[in-house]
């Protein structure tokens, strides 16, 4: 621990020797932690602030995260999350700041509500508030129990198909305020094929959707309730019912032709609305969230329960849309019937993603010196294959003089990609940004002169099943593309021709395709060239959308003319 706080404190660009000036320390539990600390200066005014981030306290236990705040010395102790309402550990951190760890302790989120913490305040306030939440929470998790035990033996309805153009898209997940990445771009991207198709798109989310303009969507937001964050896992399960509630009141208000589902490990809301109100309803499901906790995440506690709630959403929806071929052949092995199962990879809007943009500005802003720009963007998730790219980038830094490496975003494998480079001594060459802003994305893709998507296989030897949405904007970019040759990534891009294509997991074959084209300026041109008009004539979200029209039509869902 003396190590920890010793780094922390030298870091810090505060000077902790000043007097007269409240001391801050402010242990930061967020999705983006740069641009948290950007904000910092707004959410905490007036004040010395001593950031923590969640990878300097990693591997302390409580006792030895209390005995480490308490010795940082500061007059104030802020613990910064999303959002107060739904993170899952509300009553530990309260629990936590009860302690005297600081004159003053205090909850903050995002959007700057706060809450004060003391021993007192804890004892009387906080207790009976987390003991109701539990119950609250055990209740909504019985009559989900019941709910879903119903649904199983229950026969799918039949719904009348829709005539109106009018689309309800349900995002009912807690994370639906993320601001940037591949769902982001999802939801938006299939909000605007639908608009291109005429169809008007309602949002009902958790959250106010990122990207989404409320000049040509209506959005009405069902908020998760405080009263629920009492029990990990068990806050999104008890929301589906407070958002279902909350929809119908919307759709009673506002009649819509039929619902749009992303898909919700926690949520049967879309099958309950649909039954109810008799509309058809289009499940996007992007892979079963309980492989993914066990594979890319932590093992589920009640791991049946999301079972159960993705069996009755598989088993009830009304047409199935997945990204790729390995998830269809997935859904097929489970027993969904191949007519209510769609292909529907990624797409792009070609208008927002285009070559003309200017990059120079993201370059200035981020450091980025003159040369030869090798970039990817992403959330640093385990399959994006990040780790892979910065290994590769210390062979290409060590060859090419001109070569710089941007990184965008954020993620679990962002520290230890920026670790890897600094332990190399190459980090004044490699510039981590840090998330991005969804609208921000296309500039700074423009900064880049050499993309690439090092995904990697899937660790268990099971398909890849991903359909990457940064592939589809690298494309539309008409910059020159290094990809894994994996599944439908391969399928997408035509090697020598769209792409250079490597092997998956290989480093140094990545960076002997990136040497390639720092070397070779009109294979660089080429490639971007074939790779923009693919993305134009293929991979729009129209046309997307037009595929999902045409399914839903010979289905007999929809009336449209």
């Amino acid at each position: 621990m003396p190590s920890v706080l010793k780094r922390v404190i030298e870091e810090t660009p505060v000077t902790r020797a000043r007097t007269g000036v409240t001391r801050a320390a402010v242990l930061l539990l967020v999705r983006d932690v740069p641009g948290t600390e950007r904000a910092l200066e707004t959410l905490l005014p007036g004040r010395a602030v001593l950031p923590v981030r969640r990878e300097d306290i990693s591997t302390l236990g409580p006792v030895a995260l209390a005995r480490f705040l308490r010795a940082l010395g500061a007059d104030e102790i802020v613990i910064l999350v999303d959002d107060i309402d739904t993170h899952e550990s509300i009553g530990r951190l309260q629990a936590l700041l009860a302690l005297p760890l600081a004159a003053r302790r205090r909850l903050v989120d995002r959007s700057g509500r706060a809450l004060d913490v003391s021993a007192g305040r804890f004892l009387v306030r906080d207790v009976p508030f987390l003991l109701a939440g539990c119950a609250a929470t055990s209740v909504a998790l019985l009559r989900t129990g019941f709910r879903l035990r119903r649904l199983l033996r229950a026969a799918r309805h039949a719904p009348r198909p829709a005539a109106s153009r009018r689309v309800c898209y349900l995002r009912t997940d807690l994370w639906s305020g993320v601001a940037a990445g591949g769902s982001v771009g999802h939801t938006e991207g299939v909000a605007s094929g639908l608009r291109a198709l005429g169809c008007d798109v309602d949002f009902v989310a958790t959250t106010r959707p990122a990207a989404i303009d409320p000049a040509r969507h209506e959005i009405h937001v069902v908020p998760p309730r405080r009263l629920y964050a009492a029990r990990r896992e068990l806050p999104a399960v008890a929301h589906s019912l407070v958002f279902e509630t909350g929809a119908a009141a919307f759709l009673a208000r506002r009649p819509a032709g039929l619902l749009y589902q992303r898909f919700d490990p926690a949520s049967h809301a879309g099958v309950a609305l649909s039954r109810t109100i008799g509309l058809p309803l289009v499940l996007e499901y992007n892979g079963s969230e309980v492989w993914i906790a066990d594979h890319w995440g932590r093992p589920l506690r009640h791991r049946r329960l999301f079972e159960r709630i993705e069996e009755v959403n598989l088993r009830h929806a009304d047409l199935v849309s997945v990204v790729s071929e390995p998830l269809r052949d997935g859904l097929l092995a489970r027993g969904v019937a191949a007519d209510r199962v769609v292909v529907l990879p990624n797409g792009v809007d070609v208008e927002r993603y285009r070559p003309d943009i200017d990059g120079r500005k993201e370059r200035q802003r981020h450091g980025v010196p003159d040369g030869v720009v090798v970039g990817f963007i992403g959330t640093f998730e385990a399959w994006h294959g990040a780790p892979v790219l910065a290994r590769a980038a210390a062979r290409v830094l060590a060859e090419r003089a001109q070569a710089f490496f941007l990184f965008v975003g954020d993620g679990p494998q962002r520290v230890a990609c920026e670790t890897f480079l600094k332990r190399s001594g190459l980090s004044a060459r490699a510039v981590f940004t840090g998330l991005v802003p969804q609208e921000e994305g296309p500039r700074h893709l423009a900064a880049m002169d050499i993309l690439v998507a090092p995904h990697v296989p899937n660790a268990d030897g099971s398909r890849f099943f991903g359909s990457p949405t940064k592939l589809f904007e690298y494309m539309a970019m008409g910059k020159p593309i290094v990809a894994s040759r994996l599944e439908q990534i391969a399928e997408v891009l035509d090697d020598g021709r769209t792409a250079l294509l490597v092997p998956p997991a290989d480093e140094e074959a990545l960076a002997r395709a990136v040497v390639r084209l720092i070397d070779d300026a009109p294979l660089r041109a080429s490639l971007g060239a074939s790779a923009r008009i693919r993305a134009v004539e293929r991979h729009t979200w129209r046309a997307r959308a037009a595929v999902l029209a045409a399914r839903l039509k010979t289905m007999g869902l929809v009336a449209w003319s």
